[in-house]
Parts: C-alpha cells; sequence; structure tokens
C-alpha cells in the first residue's frame, strides 16, 4: 500500500470522485446530453464490436493477479491488524480515488473479510465481476456464479472511497436478501447498508439512502428520484442549494431523500435496463370522487358501443403491434349511435379515445395474462417477471374501463404529476454497471443506450447442462398432451422438474391437467408470489413439479436435495418461447448451476402467442401439413418459424424503447423549457 504524505496529497488533489461535495454538489448526476441520430448510429455501430477487447481482457488478468498477490499476506494478519490495514486503505481512496493498485488491495482486503464474517471467499471469476463493474462495465456472469458476493467488491471499494452506492434488483425479497446475508461484510468493514422495500416512509427511506450502501429496487429508487425531482421543480444550483440552508428553516435539500445518483450497480441488468425500459414511471393523483362517478357511465357505454363494431370495418385491430385504430366507417358509426348518448359523446376526439381504449380492454387485455382480478380489484401483472406489480395503474381511462368490464369497483384516474423513462433515469448516474445472465444479445443496445459495454465472465466450473430437441406440435392440445406425458415419466424418474409457462393462464391450465392424471405439482404465479422463496426452496426435491410463469423466481437458487444431482439433476421445460432469446436462457439457467448436472427442454405449438401474433394463418396451416407428415426436416422448419416470429418480437421491443426514449427527451425539452418537474 503506497504511503501517504503531504506531497502525496498535493499531487492527488486533482483526482476528485464524484461524491456528494463542494465540487459535485450536494445532489449529484449526469446532466442530460441529446444526441442526433447520427451519434446514435455510431453507439450502435461500435457496440456490435467492444464486447470482447483483447486489450481489455489482458488488463482484467494483471487485475486479478495483483488481487491474487495479498492474498497470503492478508490471511496471515490478526483481526486487529485487519481492521488497521482497512482504515488505512479507506483513507487512500478517499484522497487518491479508484486507482488499480490500491482498488486490487481493496479487493484483496473484502475477500478476507468477507471469509472471515461470512465463510464465504471470493473465487477468480469473481473478482473478475467485480473488476468489470468497477469499470463501469456490465459483467455477465452465469445464473449460479454468485452474483450477490461478487457486488460486494465494487459497492464496499466505492463505499470506502466516499461514494453513495446503490445496489439495485428486481424485487423486494431479492433487495432484503442480499443486504442480509452480506451486512457482515459491511459492517466488518465499517460501512452501513439500508435497505429501501415498498411501505416504508420518508424518514426511514432517508436514512436508507443516507448509508454508505443502500439495497434498493429499480421501481423504488426511481420513484424517489422522482420524489426529489418535484422538490427540486426546475434544478437550483449547486450553491444555491447549498445557500438555502442558510436562511430557512426548511431548506429544500434537508427534504430530499436520495443524496445524488452516484454508483450504481444493477442486478439482473438486463431485466431493468431492457426489459423494463418500455414502461415510463409516472406519480399521479387521483381525480375526486365526484368526477370519477360522473364518469362510470360513459365507461359502461364506450364498452357497450366498443363490443357492437366490426373488425376489419368498424376498426383494425393489429395483433403483432398490439395496436387498434378505428376506421373512416368506425368514425362515422360512432359519430351517429353516440350523438344522442350525452355531452361528453359529442366532441370527436374524446369519444374516439374512449373507445379505442374499451377495444384494447376487450381484445387485448385478457384475464390472468396481462392482469388478475382479486379481493375486486385489477392486478396488472409484470409480463417479463409474471410478478404482481403493486400500486400501478395503466392511464387514460384503460384502467378504469377494465374494471367495468370485470365488474369491479371503479378506481379515480390519476393525473400525472412527474414521468421520466428508465433509459432517463439511469443514464444520469455519474458511475453505471451491472451484472446479469444474458447480456451479450443486448449488448449493442446497452452501449447504445447507456454507454455501457458488455463482458463475459467465465464460470467457475465446467457446465454440465445437458440441452435436449425442441420439440414443435401443430396444435396447443398436442403440445399439453406431450408435456403431461414428459412430466410424468421425469416424476417417476424421481427428477424435480420446473416448468415455464407464457402467463398465469397457462399455469393454471397446465395445473387442471395435472391434477386430473393425478401428477403431484405446485404451481408458482402472480397469485402466489407471496410464497416464492418457500416453493422455490421446495422445487429441487425428488420428484417435485412446479408450474410457473417463466420468469417467477427469478434471482433465487433452487437448492438441490440429495441424491437430485445422481439422478441427473434439475430438468427445465419451456413450454412457449419468450419475446427475447436471453430471456429463454435465463430460464434454462436456473438448472445446471456452479457445475450442478442438469437438463432442459421446449416443447412449444403452432398455436402458442407468439407465433399466431407474426405468422400469417395460411403460413401456419402449411407449417402444420409439414409436421403431420414424417419429413425429416420439418421440425426443423417449423422451429425456424418460431425463431424468426421471436426475431420480429425482439426488433419491435427495441423500436417501442427507442421510441418512448425520445419522447422522454423530448418532454425533457419542453418541460424544462416551461419550468416545471419531470
Amino acid at each position: 500500500m503506497p504511503e501517504l504524505t503531504i506531497a502525496s496529497l498535493f499531487r492527488v488533489a486533482g483526482n476528485t470522485l464524484p461524491r456528494p461535495g463542494m465540487q459535485y454538489g450536494l445532489y449529484p448526476e449526469r446532466c442530460a446530453v441529446h444526441r442526433g441520430w447520427l451519434e446514435n448510429l455510431l453507439l450502435r455501430a461500435t457496440g456490435l464490436f467492444n464486447r470482447q477487447s483483447p486489450y481489455r481482457k489482458l488488463r482484467l488478468a494483471h487485475f486479478l493477479k495483483q488481487v491474487n498477490a495479498f492474498r497470503q499476506t492478508l490471511a496471515g494478519l490478526s483481526d486487529a491488524e485487519l481492521d488497521a490495514r482497512t482504515r488505512a486503505v479507506r483513507t487512500c481512496l478517499r484522497y487518491q480515488g479508484l486507482v488499480a493498485p490500491l482498488t486490487a488491495e481493496a479487493f484483496a482486503l473484502i475477500r478476507e473479510v468477507a471469509r472471515r464474517s461470512t465463510g464465504l471467499f471470493h473465487y477468480d471469476e469473481q473478482v473478475m465481476g467485480g473488476w468489470v463493474m468497477l469499470q463501469g462495465m456490465l459483467a455477465e456472469m452465469e445464473t449460479g456464479e454468485g452474483k450477490t458476493l461478487t457486488a460486494t467488491l465494487p459497492a464496499c471499494t466505492a463505499a470506502l472511497a466516499g461514494l453513495p452506492v446503490h445496489v439495485i434488483t428486481v424485487n423486494d425479497y431479492l433487495a432484503r436478501r442480499d443486504s442480509s446475508v452480506m451486512q457482515p461484510v459491511y459492517e466488518r468493514l465499517g460501512l452501513s447498508i439500508g435497505t429501501i422495500t415498498e411501505g416504508m416512509d420518508e424518514t426511514a427511506r432517508r436514512a436508507a439512502y443516507a448509508c454508505d450502501v443502500t439495497y434498493c429496487t429499480n421501481k423504488q429508487i426511481a420513484f424517489d428520484y422522482l420524489r426529489d425531482r418535484m422538490i427540486l421543480r426546475n434544478g437550483p444550483g449547486k450553491l444555491a442549494l447549498q445557500l438555502e440552508r442558510l436562511h430557512r428553516h426548511s431548506a429544500r435539500i434537508d427534504r430530499l431523500l436520495l443524496r445524488g445518483l452516484c454508483f450504481a450497480i444493477v442486478d439482473e441488468a438486463d431485466s431493468v435496463l431492457i426489459d423494463e425500459a418500455g414502461t415510463p414511471l409516472v406519480i399521479s393523483r387521483g381525480s375526486t370522487v365526484t368526477e370519477e362517478h360522473s364518469r362510470v357511465r360513459v365507461y359502461e357505454q364506450a364498452l357497450a358501443v366498443a363490443g357492437g363494431l366490426t373488425e376489419g370495418i368498424d376498426y383494425v385491430l393489429d395483433m403483432r403491434q398490439r395496436d387498434i385504430h378505428l376506421t373512416q366507417t368506425g368514425k362515422a358509426t360512432l359519430a351517429t349511435r353516440m350523438g344522442d348518448l350525452g355531452e361528453v359523446w359529442r366532441m370527436e376526439r374524446r369519444r374516439e379515445e374512449y373507445v379505442t381504449q374499451a377495444l384494447f380492454a376487450i381484445h387485448l387485455f385478457r384475464r390472468d395474462s396481462e392482469y388478475l382480478v382479486t379481493d375486486g380489484k385489477i392486478r396488472i401483472v409484470d409480463h417479463f417477471t409474471g410478478r404482481v406489480i403493486a400500486d400501478r395503474s395503466w392511464q387514460r381511462g384503460l384502467h378504469q374501463i377494465i374494471e367495468v368490464k370485470e365488474g369491479c369497483a371503479i378506481s379515480t384516474p390519476d393525473e400525472t404529476l412527474a414521468r421520466i423513462s428508465y433509459q432517463r433515469f439511469f443514464s444520469r448516474y455519474l458511475h453505471l454497471s451491472g451484472m446479469t445472465g444474458t447480456a451479450t444479445e443486448a449488448a449493442t443496445e446497452l452501449h447504445a443506450t447507456y454507454g455501457i459495454k458488455v463482458l463475459a465472465i467465465p464460470t467457475h466450473k465446467p457446465s454440465q447442462l445437458t440441452p435436449l430437441p425442441t420439440r414443435v406440435y401443430a396444435t396447443a392440445g398436442e403440445k399439453w398432451r406431450a408435456v403431461v406425458v414428459r412430466l410424468r415419466t421425469l416424476h417417476e424418474q424421481g427428477r424435480p422438474v420446473l416448468i415455464g409457462t407464457p402467463s398465469v393462464r397457462d399455469s393454471e391450465f397446465l395445473s387442471r391437467m395435472l391434477a386430473e392424471s393425478q401428477i403431484p405439482h405446485q404451481v408458482l404465479n402472480a397469485r402466489q408470489d407471496k410464497h416464492e422463496a418457500r416453493l422455490v426452496a421446495q422445487a429441487g426435491k425428488p420428484g417435485c413439479i412446479t408450474v410457473a410463469t417463466n420468469m417467477a423466481g427469478r434471482g433465487t437458487d433452487i437448492p438441490l436435495a440429495a441424491g437430485v444431482a445422481t439422478a441427473g439433476g434439475l430438468h427445465i421445460i419451456a413450454t412457449g418461447l419468450n419475446d427475447a432469446r436471453r430471456i429463454d436462457r435465463q430460464l434454462f439457467g436456473r438448472c445446471a448451476r456452479q457445475g450442478a448436472p442438469g437438463s432442459c427442454e421446449s416443447i412449444l405449438s403452432l398455436e402458442d402467442e407468439l407465433v399466431t401474433r407474426f405468422a400469417s394463418k395460411s403460413i401456419r396451416d402449411v407449417a402444420a401439413i409439414w409436421l403431420s407428415r414424417p419429413l425429416p426436416l420439418a421440425g426443423r422448419a417449423c422451429l425456424a418459424l418460431l425463431r424468426l416470429c421471436q426475431s420480429r418480437v425482439e426488433r419491435d421491443q427495441r423500436r417501442l424503447r427507442r421510441q418512448l426514449e425520445h419522447v422522454d427527451e423530448y418532454l425533457g425539452r419542453i418541460l424544462a423549457f416551461s419550468g416545471r418537474s419531470e
């Protein structure tokens, strides 16, 4: 460790870190930068070539060698000597910054502290992942490689240097679990740790964000940031915020929740930065009850009129784009039928919007797929995780129309107070990094949107995953019968099985088929998400069959019971392709973790939603004829058709995310000009 002298302090005085203070202000964050189309094009092009830089790999190998050089020395220190060494490194990091020799020793210290406090020791591959994140990149680490422990390396190093660190994950359970498991490491290093979960009041949130390291979910921190923006309004200067304290009893800086956006580590980064980036985050307030009761009749009339319209004549339904628009004939029909229904229907734009929303509610938003009805309320289901999204509602009257459709009590519509997209929010971090099991497929988009590069980390042990051939059937009925037969065989072999289904409806349909066949099983979907940890803990027992929505239980380990590895390990069955190939890979990554045996297969049909949305009926009929005949390449041709449909979904999703990003940038410029909050 280099000696810290007065002379060295003068040499490193200019090497400041982006932390709250005089230079970066009390609320540091990156300024929004508008990029032109040419710059965006160049970013996407360079993203194709920077995934596996040989130079970066050489730097990684050199850093790992430096970390391992400290191993024996630190292992021989007493606890008191180790604590003194930690304090010395912390002082140097605060003055010299995250320079390579210091970060190498910090990693070695954290490694030794973790061994003594938790019994866990970072593998070389985890050290590599930590270095990648400390460089502001995304580490692609296979599922089961210990990303929770890996995150402590960059998180502790940055926190020792004085940076407020946010470790961001996808749900409250993971935030609580990870912070609880890693708490002994942080405390032994003299670092405070906080956890943000749903339902906490402002005082508790402010205290948690004031800690050195804060574990939270992407939704919680983004909404807390929006609340801060509403307090800051049009963003006063750094000096103005500090001067407020001199002449105000309640300065705005004292009412803020966060301390800025300094250093973020995003777990399950592809889910947060890509999958969930298609929906903006909105803070809103409800209208008055009197206003809403006057609209109930309007929603009922909109549903009644929409149900009487004819597809292809009055409106066009585009299942591929999940869009509906009225034709000129349909607009004329509305003018004729609704002119005498009341004042609200005489306004052309309003009646067309209400009826269009009603058509969406009838044709595109299905119960037990896009939403559940529990306790007389509509609960939105996250398409990517299979979990219920708490306190979320659709905008522009759609939520209320669906409530009328399902016979639920009508909630009050919301007035938007502030909004932001994930693209805009995460791009404001001064240091953004992350980790996930599947990022290579999205590397170009990640670099173009967030300026973050992807580097794949080798596995600690060779993978023993056995992929089995994909089977494609002509009808959904044939597919589900084949799944039941396959499950009976695996159950008799004593193998635990996890079945991924596209929706809650499909998981419950398969559950009924298994019950009729007297095959014992458990179900994990949005209705059972409160019992997720318990169900996942049982999923690795001999003969246990778990029917789940595709991403239910993501981020949690499925421990294998004794004797399961000998029987072949956990088996995964996918009953439908996801919207992206990397999500398929996430599902299959639930088995064969950390060198354990496991196998996976896909059982699909030409009637799966992905195919019906993107392939015409004539093409599906031809493919079904191929499958009915003993043609040698029929199965491969049909699988190619399904993959083509999947690639179209991926392309459309990317387009929608780009559109949201452009809209968000435009609204940001408009609102900034008007002096309003985002």
